[in-house]
């Protein structure tokens, strides 16, 4: 592991050293396993008292607090943002070696630029496009016609189907499908007649795909996943999907074919979205929401059918009303049943 001082931690963050600055760090730990010569990161106040008392060298603080043990701290505005930055300084990601495993299949017309990494049993098919400091880290199968470009990297048993393209430095994680015949039939005479999906994929620069996503191919056209989107694990877009720019997508959301999502949409976990609808920019769509209709920009939805968020939790406070209503009203029933008066 790294060893970096405190001044060229700030240096990497934008930040400011109080105490020493030539202070070495050698790791980096949350609070409560942190040990000396550790670096660790506070939020709030809170958390700044716990990572005073521990262990660790010196914090990662948003604001202006001061260490009463005199701890050296490192002062950023977001210490969540500077987190990201810093962490990989002391947890480098490994860069394999250039060159093709020995067990790998390569078509012959495929073209592989020598910095790629191709690693044990991958398969790579005609016409293939591999592009600069490419990662392939074992069982991956590029089929005929994909393109890659360049600083992808790809989890093992991760599976291209024809024509997929990739941007520079799209991460997919282990056993994700990209490209697999969108779920098109039509009924004719009495059976479900398959729809040839003879489309494809496209995914932007900066895209990062969890494991077991599956991604369908256009029946024509693209399935389109936009720069900077990022897609948690088991998630599922259908066939002709379009997603923006900078969108997080949490596990175990499905998206219907031909619906677009537009820029920097959050859609949380276990959406179900339906076909053939427009998701506006900035929308945020609450965890197991059922989305039947298109959204407005920058509007917040939620529940099942969803609808906006203020009008849900006015129905959802109404609900929690509803057993003591019914209450009342078997009451004043049984009141008016015997012939009493209601009680005011």
């Amino acid at each position: 592991m790294p060893i970096l001082t405190a001044s060229q931690v700030a240096e990497r963050v934008g930040g400011r050293v109080v105490g020493d600055p030539s202070l070495e760090l050698t790791g980096f730990a949350p609070a409560d396993g942190a040990k000396p010569g550790d670096l660790t990161f506070a939020e709030n106040e809170a958390y700044f008292l716990r990572a005073d008392q521990s262990a660790a060298s010196a914090i990662l603080v948003a604001g202006d607090f001061r260490s009463a043990s005199g701890k050296t701290t490192v002062q950023v505005e977001n210490a969540r943002v500077a987190f990201a930055h810093v962490l990989p300084l002391f947890f480098p990601e490994p860069v394999p070696a250039p060159g093709i495993h020995p067990s790998a299949v390569v078509a012959a017309s495929a073209r592989i630029d020598p910095s790629a990494h191709v690693g044990p049993q991958c398969v790579i098919g005609e016409r293939a496009r591999i592009g600069a400091g490419v990662v392939l880290i074992g069982r991956d199968f590029i089929s005929d016609d994909c393109v890659l470009g360049d600083g992808c990297r790809l989890h093992p048993n991760v599976t291209l189907y024809p024509r997929s393209a990739l941007g520079r430095r799209v991460r997919i994680h282990a056993g994700s499908v990209i490209g697999a015949d969108g779920f098109g039939y039509v009924f004719d005479k009495g059976e479900h007649r398959k729809v040839p999906q003879v489309g494809q994929v496209i995914i932007h620069d900066d895209v990062e795909i969890g494991a077991n996503v599956t991604i369908d191919r256009a029946a024509l056209g693209a399935t389109v996943i936009g720069r900077g989107t990022k897609i948690d694990n088991l998630v599922q877009i259908a066939h002709n999907v379009t997603i923006g720019e900078h969108c997080i997508v949490v596990a175990q959301v499905g998206i219907a074919g031909s619906t677009k999502i537009g820029n920097y949409v959050t859609i949380a976990g276990q959406v179900g979205v339906a076909g053939h609808l427009r998701i506006a920019d900035r929308v945020t769509i609450a965890a197991q929401s059922g989305v039947m209709h298109p959204i407005p920009e920058g509007q917040k939805w939620m529940g099942s059918p969803a609808g906006p968020d203020r009008v849900m939790k006015q129905q959802y406070l109404a609900m929690e009303r509803l057993p003591e209503l019914l209450r009342r009203v078997q009451d004043l029933e049984r009141r008016l049943g015997d012939g009493s008066s209601p009680v005011k």
